[in-house]
């Protein structure tokens, strides 16, 4: 792969007259073309580093002690090596449902490249041709894109809200975050949330519910983890509606989070003695 033509690095001696903005706008150009210069050396090196973790793994080797032994010889990190393992992965996906030359691959970033493959199918059919019609792509235009994607097309989403994101008067990156949020909840509280949303569309209240979404999410994700809950009789969802209209859901998510982090850190010193004494046995 040959060097990109469109990689002009500023010379601070010889092009003092630049303002500061325009040396550091030239500077961000000149790294994204390494970027995309970069990237398919990535995915090779990512997919040779996951062929000799899975050598060492069909020999038995499960807990990764000849990979390690092997990252160490060649004084690669294992954060290093993962990090290229999972954008070979990406790759595979990616490239697996819509094959592209390396021309093509070229013209990502590596953040570009990730986000496409993380984003939705449709979304990567419009990315990935345009890459293959020679635009160049950012992460920043595959975010902006995925956001109007969302927002435009989510069905946990009131219409009224689909239709201003459609005419910009919400802007789809603060409905997005909404999308992502209201996802982890069960439908009974998805439905009364979006109703606040029906009555007032407008970008404070997305950004009230978004939050709102996020603490229930919290609650729900810690709330399982406490054995004082699981074994006393509480009606979970009364104390969600009670915490929600006297406007306590923060607060309560911090007390779950905080009793599920202690339970869990009770329950450690237990694991660990059973452990010892299994393998004593």
């Amino acid at each position: 792969m040959e060097l990109t033509p469109d990689f002009v690095l500023p010379l601070p001696a010889a092009d003092a007259s630049l303002t500061e903005a325009e040396f550091l706008q030239q500077v961000r150009q000149a790294w994204q073309v390494c970027e995309r210069f970069d990237l398919q050396t990535e995915i090779w090196r990512g997919q040779i580093l996951r062929a000799v973790r899975d050598r060492y793994r069909h020999q038995g080797d499960e807990r990764g002690v000849g990979f390690s032994h092997w990252l160490q010889e060649h004084d690669i990190s294992k954060r290093r090596a993962y990090d290229l393992i999972q954008l070979a992965d990406r790759a595979d996906e990616l490239l697996t449902q819509r094959p592209l030359p390396p021309e093509a691959i070229s013209r990502f970033s590596k953040r570009a490249f990730l986000e496409t493959a993380a984003a939705d199918p449709e979304v990567q059919a419009l990315i990935t041709d345009a890459a293959q019609q020679g635009d160049r792509i950012t992460h920043r235009e595959v975010r902006q894109l995925q956001e109007q994607w969302t927002a435009l097309n989510s069905d946990l989403l009131p219409t009224i809200v689909r239709e201003k994101a459609s005419d910009r008067t919400l802007a789809p990156r603060y409905v997005a975050p909404l999308v992502k949020e209201l996802r982890k909840l069960p439908a009974d509280q998805q439905q009364e949330l979006t109703q606040e949303l029906v009555r007032d569309p407008s970008v404070d209240t997305v950004k009230q519910v978004t939050a709102t979404a996020r603490q229930l999410g919290r609650y729900l994700e810690a709330a399982p983890h406490i054995q004082a809950l699981n074994a006393t009789p509480v009606d979970l969802q009364q104390v969600l509606a009670e915490a929600q209209r006297l406007g306590q859901l923060h607060t309560l998510a911090d007390l779950l989070q905080q009793a599920a982090q202690l339970a869990n850190a009770a329950e450690a010193p237990h694991s660990a003695v059973g452990e010892c004494r299994d393998e004593c046995e």
